[in-house]
């Protein structure tokens, strides 16, 4: 990830503000993003969700 770098615009300057891309990025990679080698995404192979999420649904379930 280039959020740990210094380079670019989205480097995180305050903790709590890493930790939420952080967390938001892993989010995506095992809810919403749908893998080539699987062609589904890793927590539906690990049986924790079983179905595909919207990113709009996962920006609902994160603001609470």
């Amino acid at each position: 990830m280039r959020r740990f770098t210094r380079l670019t615009n989205a480097f995180s300057k305050k903790l709590e503000n890493l930790t939420a891309a952080v967390s938001l990025h892993f989010c995506h990679y095992n809810f919403v993003r749908l893998h080539r080698s699987t062609r589904i995404t890793p927590a539906m192979a690990a049986g924790v969700s079983d179905r595909l999420w919207s990113l709009g649904e996962l920006v609902e379930q994160t603001s609470r």
